[in-house]
């Protein structure tokens, strides 16, 4: 059986982890990487050249996509940069998509986004990286969906410190309050911090310099009853990122530190299983999987569009004196 040819694109950082989940898989090859700079590209090819021997570089990826005929295709660039990437490969023929997170930095490029993957058919995952930990995905499939509390009745989701911008990270805290809501957002609405009374649309470099993005507060009525309290910032206090996960018969508390069940006097502390892989390696390990063998991911483009949708739908709500957006948002 061929393997499956994956091109990655931006190839610093976050493009090497992604890169990583593919090391040791015996159906894949990675075949190509693309970024603006020479230079990244030279130390990716290096860094992964006694894994495979032939990585082609590009600095255009529809150069790329031309030239590669590629299975699986990863984007690691800029947050406001994902769109078109995603589209182009999606009508290129991939089979799959690994995006980073936010999934696009305003809805009409979230939407062309799942037009695309859905019309060619393509399974497409966004890197809302807590649902590939083992704490967060056994808290939410054999503790929450099990029962232990009981019906969820809210959220409350808590990111503090200075990356505590809406596009930056806080579409990692939205998208955890999505997670253990499990349902669709009917309206919100929400306050940004002092200083960004006027920030209408995304303005952000990337999620590099704090002040290009401002931290909220805000509320999300879903439509199953349970509601969501977005507590984001300001950027001053500690850094943190935790979640509060309340129902009829008891809450959970839960951080990347750790998590504890809490029903009447009683405190127990939530076990993770053990995973060889976590984290964003898991997430584009689950992807060559599902581009193998079929399925559904554990964080789809429906799910990140979702986030996006909230994030626009609470800047849409301090431009109307912090009032109730519907949703989903009007369009054109």
């Amino acid at each position: 059986m061929a393997k499956l040819r994956v091109g990655v694109i931006g190839c610093s950082g976050i493009g090497t982890t992604h890169a990583s989940g593919l090391v040791g898989l015996s159906n894949v090859e990675l075949s190509a990487g693309c970024d603006f700079v020479q230079s990244t590209l030279d130390a990716f090819k290096t860094k992964y050249q006694d894994n495979w021997d032939n990585i082609s570089l590009y600095t255009n990826h529809q150069e790329m996509f031309a030239a590669e005929n590629l299975d699986i295709v990863t984007v690691a660039t800029s947050d406001h940069r994902h769109a078109d990437l995603v589209v182009d490969a999606a009508n290129t023929g991939v089979k799959g998509i690994f995006c980073e997170k936010p999934m696009a930095t305003n809805i009409e490029d979230a939407d062309r986004m799942l037009e695309a993957a859905n019309r060619n058919g393509t399974i497409l995952s966004i890197d809302h990286t807590r649902r590939w930990q083992p704490l967060w995905r056994h808290t939410k499939e054999d503790v929450v969906d099990a029962g232990r509390i009981g019906e969820v009745v809210y959220v409350i989701g808590t990111l503090s410190g200075g990356r505590a911008m809406l596009f930056r990270n806080g579409t990692h805290c939205v998208d955890a309050i999505c997670y253990f809501a499990d349902s669709t957002p009917e309206w919100v609405s929400a306050e940004l911090e002092d200083g960004y009374e006027d920030y209408n649309e995304y303005k952000g470099d990337g999620g590099h310099v704090p002040a290009t993005e401002p931290s909220a507060h805000g509320y999300i009525h879903f439509a199953n009853g349970v509601r969501g309290y977005y507590a984001g910032g300001p950027k001053t206090t500690q850094s943190g990122f935790r979640l509060e996960i309340v129902g009829t018969n008891g809450y959970i508390l839960i951080s990347d530190k750790g998590a504890t069940i809490h029903q009447g006097d009683s405190l127990e502390s939530i076990e993770a299983p053990t995973w060889d892989v976590v984290g964003i390696p898991a997430g584009v390990q689950e992807l060559v999987k599902l581009v193998a063998e079929g399925g559904e991911p554990v964080s789809p483009g429906s799910e990140g569009h979702k986030v996006v949708e909230i994030i626009i739908g609470f800047l849409t709500s301090q431009q109307q004196d912090n009032g109730k957006i519907k949703l989903p948002l009007p369009r054109g």
